[in-house]
C-alpha cells in the first residue's frame, strides 16, 4: 500500500506530464499568433486539437482520480492551505470538472479556437464582421455545450466564469461592477466638464518603432521583467504566455503615431510576465506553483501599467531617458505636460488603449453582451449593432467601423467567454494591493522616482506570487489587506491622481 507521500509523488509526476503537453500547446499557440504563415492555420488547428485531446486524457485519467481520492482521506489533506493540501484540494476540483467534458467537445473547441483566431485576423484586417459571424456562432455554441456539461445553479455564464475566476458568480460581478460604475460616472463627468485638458496630441507625434522598442525593453527590464527568462515579440493583439519555468513570452504592437499603445502594453504584459516568473518553480505544474485566478493575474499587469507606469514618480525617473531617445519629438515637452498627457481621460473606442477612469466601462459592455450571446438573447449576427448601441449608451461614442468596434478584441474568436470580467476585477484587486504595498513599504513614490522598483516586486513575489493557489482570490485579498474586496481603493486612487490634474 503506497504511503500518502508516495501517492503525492505519483500525482506530481502525472501533473508534470500534463504541464509538458500544455506548454507544447502554448508554444504552438504563441507561434500561431506571431510568426505562423497565413496558410498554416488548418494544420496548426489539427496539431492543437490533437494535443488538447491528449491533455484532456491525462487530466481525466482514472488513475489520477484514484490517487487524489486516497490522498483526500490522508493526513496530507488536513491543512487545506498547505502545499500538499492545496494540491489535493485544487486538483480534485479540476478533475471533477474535466471529467464532465466529453473529449470530442474538448477537441472541437480546440480546433474552433485556432480557426476562429485565424478568421478574426483576416476579418479585422478587412473590416468584415459578416465573414467572422459563422466562427463566432460556432464558438458560442461550443461554450454553451461546455457550460451545460459543467452544470450551474443560477446562470449559465457562471459555469464559464468559474474557469477564469474560480468560485465567482455572475450576480456578484454584476453587483460589484454596478457599484463601481455608479462612482465612476460622476468622476468622468467632472473631468469632462473641467476646463483643464492635457495636450493629448503630444502622444501622436512621430515615435519611431525602433525607439519605442528600445525604450519599452529598457523600462520592462528596469521594473523587473527577466529577459534571460523571457522575450518580447510583435503580434496582432498583445498577450503574455508561459512556455516553461524559464520561458515567458510577452508581445506588443507598434504604432509610430501613438506612443501609449505599445509602451503601456509592454508594461501591462511585463506585469503578467513577472507574476509567471515569480511563481515557485519547485511546484511547477501543480496548484502551489500556479496563479490564483485571471483576476489576480490581471491585478499584476494593471498595477505595473497604471499604478506604477502612469504615476508621476515613474516619469520623474524615466522621462529624461524618453526625452533623449525621442528627439526632436519630445524636445519641447515638459515632464508635467507629458505626465498629464499619459493620464488623459476621455471616452475612447479601443479597450486596450483606454484610460484608467473609463476602462471598466469597456469591460461592462463586453460582460453584458457575452451573457446575452450565451443565453441566446442576442444573435451573433446582431452583435455588432448591439456593440455600437452599448458604446453610445455607456461612453457616448460610436465606432466608425467594426475593426475598431466588435472586432477589436481577440477573445471571442478564441471562445474565451467569461474572461472579460476578470479585467475589471483585476483593477479592483490592483488598487487594494497597491494601497497596502504603499503603506507596508513606506511610500512607493520616492522609490520610483529614484528608479527603485525591486521593493514593490519583492513584496508582490512574497505576498501574491509565491503562495500560488494556496488561497483563493478573496482569501488572498483578505489575508494581505485585512479587508474584503472593495471598489473604494480604486476610486480613491483615481480621485487622488486625477483631481490635481483636472482641478476637481
Amino acid at each position: 500500500m503506497p504511503t500518502p507521500e508516495q501517492l503525492l509523488e505519483n500525482v506530481r509526476r502525472h501533473a508534470h506530464e500534463i504541464d509538458l503537453l500544455s506548454t507544447i500547446g502554448s508554444t504552438l499557440e504563441w507561434d500561431e499568433r506571431t510568426y505562423l504563415p497565413k496558410s498554416g492555420g488548418e494544420f496548426r488547428a489539427e496539431q492543437i486539437t490533437y494535443l488538447s485531446g491528449l491533455t484532456h486524457q491525462k487530466r481525466t485519467a482514472p488513475q489520477l482520480g484514484e490517487w487524489l481520492g486516497e490522498l483526500a482521506e490522508s493526513p496530507l489533506a488536513a491543512d487545506l492551505h498547505s502545499d500538499p493540501g492545496t494540491v489535493i484540494r485544487m486538483m480534485q476540483r479540476d478533475y471533477e470538472k474535466q471529467t464532465r467534458l466529453p473529449q470530442s467537445l474538448v477537441e472541437e473547441l480546440a480546433r474552433a479556437q485556432v480557426l476562429g483566431q485565424q478568421a478574426w485576423v483576416e476579418s479585422r484586417k478587412t473590416n468584415d464582421f459578416a465573414a467572422f459571424v459563422p466562427f463566432l456562432t460556432k464558438n458560442i455554441d461550443l461554450r454553451r455545450q461546455q457550460a451545460e456539461a459543467f452544470g450551474y445553479e443560477d446562470h449559465i455564464y457562471d459555469a464559464l466564469l468559474d474557469d477564469y475566476e474560480p468560485n465567482e458568480r455572475t450576480a456578484n460581478v454584476a453587483r460589484v461592477l454596478s457599484a463601481l460604475r455608479a462612482e465612476l460616472a460622476p468622476l468622468v463627468a467632472e473631468i469632462a466638464a473641467s476646463p483643464q485638458k492635457p495636450d493629448a496630441g503630444l502622444l501622436t507625434r512621430l515615435y519611431p518603432k525602433a525607439g519605442q522598442e528600445a525604450f519599452a525593453l529598457h523600462a520592462a527590464k528596469k521594473v523587473g521583467f527577466d529577459f534571460d527568462r523571457g522575450r518580447l515579440d510583435v503580434t496582432h493583439h498583445p498577450f503574455c504566455t508561459d512556455l516553461g519555468p524559464h520561458d515567458c513570452r510577452i508581445t506588443t504592437r507598434y504604432d509610430e503615431r501613438h506612443f501609449p499603445g505599445a509602451f503601456f502594453g509592454v508594461l501591462h504584459e511585463a506585469g503578467h510576465g513577472m507574476y509567471e516568473q515569480g511563481l515557485r518553480a519547485a511546484w511547477r505544474g501543480l496548484p502551489p506553483g500556479n496563479f490564483v485566478s485571471l483576476g489576480i493575474h490581471e491585478s499584476q499587469s494593471r498595477m505595473w501599467e497604471n499604478f506604477v507606469g502612469r504615476s508621476r514618480a515613474f516619469w520623474e525617473h524615466f522621462y529624461p531617458v524618453a526625452q533623449g531617445m525621442f528627439l526632436p519629438t519630445l524636445a519641447d515637452v515638459s515632464l508635467e505636460e507629458f505626465y498629464f498627457a499619459v493620464n488623459d481621460v476621455r471616452p475612447s473606442l479601443i479597450r486596450v488603449e483606454a484610460d484608467e477612469a473609463t476602462y471598466n466601462l469597456h469591460i461592462i459592455i463586453r460582460f453584458e453582451l457575452e451573457q446575452a450571446l450565451l443565453t441566446g438573447d442576442l444573435a451573433p449576427g446582431d452583435a455588432a449593432g448591439a456593440w455600437r448601441e452599448k458604446y453610445r449608451e455607456y461612453l457616448g461614442i460610436e465606432p466608425p467601423d467594426d475593426a475598431d468596434g466588435i472586432l477589436q478584441d481577440v477573445h471571442w474568436s478564441a471562445a474565451l467567454i467569461g474572461y472579460f470580467p476578470t479585467y475589471a476585477l483585476g483593477n479592483l484587486y490592483a488598487a487594494q494591493f497597491y494601497e497596502q504595498a504603499d503603506a507596508d513599504l513606506g511610500g512607493l513614490a520616492s522609490q520610483f522616482a529614484a528608479g527603485e522598483f525591486a521593493p514593490l516586486l519583492t513584496w508582490l513575489n512574497e505576498k501574491i506570487h509565491a503562495p500560488g493557489q494556496c488561497y483563493s482570490a478573496s482569501e488572498l485579498v483578505q489575508n494581505i489587506t485585512g479587508k474584503p474586496l472593495s471598489h473604494e481603493p480604486l476610486i480613491r486612487h483615481l480621485r487622488n491622481k486625477l483631481s490635481p490634474l483636472y482641478g476637481l
